[in-house]
């Protein structure tokens, strides 16, 4: 096949990290699974709050992959020496195996191992390639490059001069009463790590609450694996579990374990988006990375993978981050964190607050310069300005004066000192992170679901109608290059939640 019968995949481009150490190329002979993503055989429509759901069968249908195009794929693939694993129509997966040789052949790459940041990866540099009759069918290729993606965005309180358990968060912000999370399903996804159910069983015994129904679904092989380790990835996950369990009890928590790739990521969230049995109502996802981290391909089929959610009901929160407007990035530019910045997600940023009892004392932007952890927040660089955030007064970019897409929409109770009672591999102890906020804001959209009985889907448009009135305005602290003030800003969005309002506004 020559030079000029391939076509390149859009938004393909890798570059090597900064500082990785080239070791030369993989072994060819090693064995990989990747996933293959196929174009939808209709454009899907713009979600939109207040229309029903789409049932999953006719959405499958409808704006799946079609068998023509899987087998398009399946024959490319057995050309080159691949094996076809599986497929998903709804999904518009193809999953293929092959050795690292032919892998790389058949999608025009090289394939090395590099050292970085205390560990090893097989990784890439440069753009994919597919035969040019694949090339209106494949719009991304993950699994080649198999790099960490994203970090847990948790941080350990150093010395908590505050300590709430999250039922108390929850009568800060007003939850409504009389709701549980009863008839919802949440889904967590967690990039590594695990729970132990004795911890569960001690834990909310001790808050008085039944153990909620937690499940571990295994995705791309990932399963729960507790490190044992409790300022690893554990902590992210037990703390996603406690503070959505205990502020919705009666929901069901299924925890999406998969590995710490950007092919893993993608698998677990389309994973969860079509599950049947039984099917998610809200998604809470507390792991990310700046978008200077990410490629085109990646941000496109993640940002489709939550229009897909919006479409058939499902809510799906996102941690904003808690490296502040740079997002821990040392180039001197603000960055927003991805998936937060996805349009289609609900982006959760980070506040202190304090309180007691239902009355909040006071409340501003989480900005620890001591213990350098800050909510994230800003303008993206790949999103343009949705249409529903057009009124709200995003800013320009402090990097070139664009205007994007503004982050975060919402926030939260994140810091450390002000943090979460949770308990990890056996120790108790006080976490904060706008990780802690992502899975406090599904809980909320769970019981706001069983109110209205129906779900709420993509609610950001129906959010930003109703300006400040349901939410507590911060307007008090920065997180480096941006500013809160009166109405959203780029570091709590709208605000914190007042439950009862939301409820009555949009439920």
């Amino acid at each position: 096949m020559g030079e000029f019968s391939r076509q390149t995949v859009p938004g393909s481009e890798r570059t090597v990290p900064s500082g990785a150490g080239d070791r030369g190329p993989a072994d060819p002979n090693d064995v990989a699974e990747i996933s293959v993503l196929l174009r939808p055989r209709e454009t899907p429509p713009e979600p939109r709050p207040g229309r029903a759901p789409f049932d999953r069968y006719e959405y499958a249908r409808r704006f799946g992959a079609t068998r023509e195009d899987v087998e398009a794929v399946e024959r490319f693939a057995r050309d080159a020496g691949l094996r076809v694993v599986s497929h998903d129509l709804a999904r518009r997966t193809v999953r293929l195996s092959g050795t690292v040789g032919a892998l790389g052949a058949a999608f025009g790459t090289e394939l090395r191992s590099y050292d970085h940041g205390g560990g090893s990866f097989r990784g890439r540099s440069g753009a994919l390639s597919v035969p040019a009759e694949l090339g209106d069918i494949v719009v991304g290729v993950f699994g080649l490059d198999e790099r960490p993606q994203a970090r847990a965005q948790f941080r350990p309180a150093a010395a908590a001069a505050t300590a709430y358990d999250p039922m108390q968060i929850a009568d800060l912000y007003g939850f409504p009463a009389g709701t549980t999370g009863a008839g919802q399903t949440i889904a967590l996804v967690e990039l590594g790590g695990g729970y132990q159910t004795s911890d569960l069983q001690t834990y909310f015994g001790a808050l008085g609450v039944s153990v909620p129904s937690v499940t571990a679904v295994s995705v791309d092989g990932a399963t729960n694996a507790p490190t044992g380790q409790v300022d690893g990835p554990d902590g992210e996950v037990m703390l996603d579990i406690e503070v959505a369990g205990s502020v919705a009890p009666d929901a069901a928590i299924a925890v999406y374990f998969a590995p710490n790739t950007d092919q893993g990521f993608l698998d677990a969230i389309t994973t969860a988006v079509h599950a049947t049995t039984p099917a998610v109502d809200v998604i809470s996802i507390s792991w990310g990375g700046a978008e200077s981290t990410w490629t085109a391909q990646a941000m496109t089929q993640f940002d489709q993978a939550f229009t897909d959610a919006g479409n058939l009901g499902i809510t799906v929160c996102v941690a904003a981050g808690d490296g502040g407007s740079s997002d821990g990035v040392t180039d001197g530019k603000a960055h927003v964190d991805f998936p937060a910045s996805s349009p289609h997600a609900l982006a959760c940023g980070g506040t202190t607050l304090q309180g007691s009892g239902s009355v909040i004392a006071s409340e501003v932007v989480w900005n620890d310069g001591a213990q350098g952890g800050a909510t994230g927040g800003g303008v993206s660089d790949q999103f343009s300005l949705p249409s529903w955030q057009t009124t709200a007064g995003v800013p320009p970019s402090v990097n070139d004066g664009h205007v994007g897409r503004g982050v975060p929409d919402v926030a939260g109770d994140a810091d450390p000192n002000t943090g979460y009672s949770v308990r990890i591999d056996g120790t108790d102890t006080v976490f904060g992170g706008t990780s802690a906020v992502a899975p406090l804001w599904a809980a909320l959209i769970a019981r706001l679901n069983q109110s209205a009985k129906q779900p709420l889907g993509f609610v950001n448009p129906a959010l930003y109608a109703q300006g400040e009135t349901p939410f507590h305005d911060v307007t008090s602290g920065n997180n480096g290059a941006y500013s809160a003030g009166p109405g959203w800003d780029a570091c709590t969005g709208l605000g914190s939640p007042n439950g009862t309002k939301l409820l009555a506004a949009i439920g």
